[in-house]
């Protein structure tokens, strides 16, 4: 079973800049996909944008161009970096991966959420 440790959010002014970072810890085989979601106050849970083991990113258009998903698979970590924030970027961010355990099968988990605030 896989764990989850975000970390990096925070509250930050228009234009400005946060980097979240996202472990994965436990006992599995491989981890396929990791990804942020984020959801805004209302809203439905989102994905931002994800890195395959391959290193293919895809990222969500409302963010292309000021985000940028990264992962460091030998320390089984993600990141992802924010520039330009805007207000609307105000949600609770989630960590979220596809792994392999090591008996078998497909599954996912999710990190607790790390709150980022932008303000006008």
């Amino acid at each position: 079973q896989v764990q989850l440790a975000e970390s990096g959010g925070g509250l930050v002014q228009a234009g400005g800049s946060l980097r979240l970072s996202c472990g994965a810890s436990g006992s599995f085989r491989s981890i396929d996909v990791m990804s942020w979601y984020r959801q805004a106050l209302g809203k439905e849970r989102e994905l931002v944008a994800d890195v395959t083991q391959y290193g293919s990113t895809v990222h969500i258009d409302s963010v292309k161009g000021r985000f940028s998903i990264s992962a460091d698979n030998a320390k089984k970590m993600v990141f992802l970096q924010m520039t330009n924030l805007k207000p609307e970027d105000t949600a609770v961010y989630y960590c979220y991966v596809n792994y392999q355990r090591a008996t078998g099968g497909n599954f996912v988990a999710w990190g607790q959420g790390t709150e980022v605030t932008v303000s006008p």
